[in-house]
């Protein structure tokens, strides 16, 4: 139990930056395109490593990928993975760096079809399943479960917590 009296799932346990994302941040749309974008990147960069990891390089991600500005990303040429690949800010990942601009190049076009990926997404059903077929065809580097994080993260499906968390039921 945390100082404030609230038990939180085990992952969020004894990790401030961690408790603050579970409290604030899981689970609750964040918004805006570059917003889901941005959630949609932590999720594939996360794949194979802690969410910690990731959430500790959020800012240096931020700086790299221009706050997560679609068409800035998509603008994004290989001298730019290539300064990436230099930046100990954020993981360095060839695949995932270039996933991500593939991914922004691909919600521009997905904008030009929807009018926008919040549009786009608020159209699907809740079912990981679903909105995974139709993104995989479309989307670098999204597995079944970064679809399942990310729809959690951005609360499309309910994020699943420990029976004993604050934010469960």
């Amino acid at each position: 139990m945390w100082p404030d009296g609230r038990v939180r799932c085990g992952w969020a346990a004894g990790d401030s930056l961690l408790a603050r994302y579970h409290d604030l941040e899981w689970g609750v749309p964040p918004g805006d395109d570059d917003a889901h974008f941005e959630a949609l990147t932590l999720e594939i960069f996360q794949a194979g490593l802690s969410w910690r990891t990731v959430l500790y390089k959020r800012e240096g991600f931020r700086r790299a990928f221009a706050r997560f500005s679609i068409p800035a990303v998509a603008a994004f040429t290989p001298d730019d993975v290539d300064r990436l690949l230099l930046d100990t800010s954020i993981v360095r990942h060839r695949t995932k760096i270039e996933a991500t601009v593939h991914n922004a190049r691909a919600l521009l076009a997905l904008q030009e079809e929807a009018g926008s990926f919040v549009a786009w997404l608020a159209g699907q059903p809740a079912d990981p399943d679903a909105i995974h077929t139709a993104l995989r065809p479309r989307l670098a580097f999204f597995g079944r479960t970064t679809c399942v994080s990310f729809l959690e993260a951005i609360g499309k499906i309910p994020p699943v917590h420990d029976p004993e968390c604050w934010r469960a039921g």
